[in-house]
């Protein structure tokens, strides 16, 4: 699970590079070796350098009401800390960098905030799995798919999880005389009928 958890992170990495690129060459270091600290089970270590990654981007010329250029970034920044945060014991401080994350996407340029959504929900939750806190990880991938999270949200374990628990929908059963099969045609009927398309 750890090693699977470190690739996820690596990827996630990388979906942070794409959401922000022109930060990338110079927060790399912050992101990686944190990640390791975390792998390593340095979860103090890798909270100190997530700080510090947040604090770099949480200026005003980064993020703030007047520009959204890095918003991105900072909210997978926050993301990040509030994984370490919970995987070091302290959920109270998770959440609330869990918040200030979800601050920081509603202010993501929209191209950018279906992925940079994707990752902030799908760490936070893996973070909450990986302590045993399965029913707050489902929780908060749930929340990311209503948030409009990309694939990246999936990538987790509850995500994984959620899907083996679902059902597959039963098939439908046919009704006698073929009425199915007359419902079936009126409905593709009405569909072929539409109003004529209005000239421009």
């Amino acid at each position: 699970m750890a090693a699977l958890f470190g690739e996820l992170r690596q990827v996630a990495a990388i979906a942070a590079c794409a959401v922000a690129l022109a930060a990338c060459a110079s927060t790399a270091s912050y992101q990686v070796a944190a990640m390791e600290a975390s792998d390593a089970g340095d979860q103090k270590k890798a909270i100190s350098l997530a700080s510090k990654e947040v604090e770099r981007f949480s200026t005003t010329d980064q993020c703030s009401s007047k520009t959204n250029y890095n918003c991105g970034t900072l909210a997978l920044a926050y993301s990040a800390l509030a994984g370490y945060q919970i995987l070091d014991g302290d959920r109270a401080a998770g959440e609330r960098s869990f918040r200030f994350a979800k601050q920081a996407l509603r202010q993501t340029a929209a191209e950018n905030r279906s992925s940079a959504t994707g990752i902030v929900y799908r760490d936070v939750s893996e973070a909450f799995w990986r302590v045993g806190d399965k029913s707050r990880a489902i929780d908060v991938l749930k929340e990311g798919i209503t948030a409009g999270g990309d694939q990246y949200l999936f990538m987790g374990s509850a995500a994984k999880a959620l899907e083996q628990q679902e059902p597959p929908a039963p098939p439908a059963r046919a009704e006698p005389g073929g009425a199915s099969d007359k419902v079936s045609d009126r409905r593709n009927t009405r569909n072929e009928i539409r109003p004529p398309a209005q000239s421009r």
